[in-house]
């Protein structure tokens, strides 16, 4: 059996476009913290090694369609601090975009955050530009973007020498000689590059986990490259178990050749589980978030000018191969209808069967509206019972394909409470996650030994970027046999 790491990616309104409509959902943001309070005793309670907060720089009415979670949203470092105080044991991971963020401030507060938590504080650290995000930080957007990797490579480096200022004996404090600080273990960054240029040193001690677990997700190979190079988990998007082994050897293999042991990265898969007493009733949970996404012909007139493009009975017609842009998105799909379909259109009928239980040859065909959000909605789904979850994410982890699971959940607090409670015992009654917290840190849930100070060992190599893969950071150092 493999050990799998566990955590909660928290979107406090769901993590499906439709889980606030749902009966009992929450669908405030101003009542967010309870929700994350709830979520947080919860998640501890079951051992879940971390919750992780996305984020999202900028707001609009396109979201609402789109992903309503991000119409207003709780700052990310302001809901590690908040849970911080209210929760002793699991990780907390938040997001920063470095396409904004100042390297010095971001050190501080997260350094802080780790030393107010008794070290499980986590970062994730993102690289995308976005038109109104850029506005916002009054940032070209263009400029932002083309160098968006190259700066996320300072960064890294940079926040790594500013966490590692203070050596972790450098405050003697000696009240009988008057002695508070060995200058001598008390170093500068002086750091000047193409994107950034800072000093220091950071006027904060040594985080307690030296330096927090750095996260980073991504599918461009410039991405990829950068998260076997400096990631200690790869947050990767998969659409099946022999892309996932595939992922996740391709990104060894790349840390490898960074001169890691490749044993240090762990790949995280998103998954979004619909959790129910039954195969059928979890199947007819998915099928009332299906029927609640609203699609562009339910607007007579036209949708909103903010409406995604790719939600209408047009973009299924280009999928399917038949045009049905005429007929009613509620129109059921039958043998008839699909006997036309391309493969593509006869693979979405295999997944809505799969994750709703209506096939066009049942009871219960399913209609256009089905196939639509199957189709534009971006979800990596598992449907079913406790069991037949915890069974699924038991091969995934057996197979080599992944080295644990960021879990969404479509509804607050229905959908979460029923993976924290019903899921994670079966995980455990199958050994694949501890019953009881087996450290103290986050880098300790995530398997991973605490890093020496950058400043005094011989790993601390000048930042250079030497030609890799695609030209990003590569460092040669000498390695070991890759291991299996």
């Amino acid at each position: 059996m493999t050990r799998l790491i566990i955590g909660a990616m928290v979107r406090a309104i769901g993590a499906y476009p439709s889980g606030w409509r749902v009966s009992g959902a929450h669908r405030d943001p101003r009542g967010d913290a309870a929700v994350l309070r709830r979520a947080a005793e919860v998640a501890e309670a079951a051992r879940l090694d971390y919750l992780f907060f996305g984020d999202w720089l900028a707001t609009g009415h396109d979201l609402e369609f789109r992903d309503p979670y991000l119409v207003a949203r709780i700052d990310p470092i302001s809901a590690i601090t908040y849970l911080a105080g209210i929760t002793s044991r699991i990780g907390l991971i938040a997001t920063a975009n470095t396409s904004y963020a100042d390297p010095y401030s971001l050190a501080r507060a997260t350094a802080s955050i780790d030393l107010l938590s008794g070290g499980r504080a986590g970062l994730n650290l993102v690289t995308g530009a976005e038109p109104r995000a850029a506005g916002n930080h009054g940032q070209d957007f263009h400029a932002a973007n083309e160098h968006r990797y190259d700066r996320v490579v300072e960064f890294e480096h940079v926040l790594r020498r500013l966490w590692d200022s203070f050596e972790d004996d450098a405050i003697v404090a000696d009240a009988a000689t008057g002695v508070f600080l060995d200058p001598g273990k008390l170093h500068a960054t002086d750091f000047h590059g193409a994107h950034l240029s800072v000093t220091g040193p950071l006027n904060v001690a040594r985080p307690v986990q030296g330096h927090l677990p750095i996260v980073h997700a991504g599918t461009s190979p410039r991405s990829r490259l950068f998260a076997a190079q400096s990631a200690d988990l790869a947050l990767v998007a998969v659409n099946g178990l022999e892309h996932a082994v595939a992922i996740r050897e391709e990104l060894r293999s790349l840390a490898f050749e960074s001169g890691r042991d490749d044993r240090t990265l762990k790949v995280i898969a998103p998954v979004l589980p619909i959790v129910g007493e039954t195969r059928g009733h979890a199947q007819s949970i998915a099928d009332e978030l299906s029927e609640l996404v609203q699609i562009a012909e339910d607007w007579p007139d036209g949708p909103p000018a903010a409406f995604p493009a790719k939600r209408s009975l047009a973009q299924l017609t280009a999928l399917v191969g038949v045009d049905v842009s005429e007929l009613s998105p509620d129109r059921a799909v039958t043998p008839s209808l699909v006997a036309g379909f391309s493969a593509a259109g006869q693979e979405l009928v295999d997944i809505v069967a799969e994750r709703t239980g209506r096939s066009p040859s049942g009871e219960r065909p399913p209609t256009l509206r089905h196939l639509v959000v199957a189709a534009s909605v971006n979800a990596s789904m598992v449907v079913g019972t406790a069991v037949e979850i915890a069974e699924e994410f038991e091969a995934w982890g057996d197979a080599g394909a992944v080295d644990g699971f960021n879990v969404l959940s479509a509804v607050q607090p229905a959908q979460f409470e029923a993976f924290a409670l019903g899921v994670v015992p079966e995980l455990q009654r199958r050994g694949v996650l501890p019953t009881e917290y087996e450290g103290e840190t986050l880098r300790e849930h995530l398997g991973l030994g605490r890093p020496d100070n950058v400043h005094v060992t011989r790993d601390d190599v000048s930042f250079r970027t030497v030609t890799g893969r695609d030209g990003v950071g590569l460092r040669t150092v000498e390695r070991s046999p890759r291991h299996p």
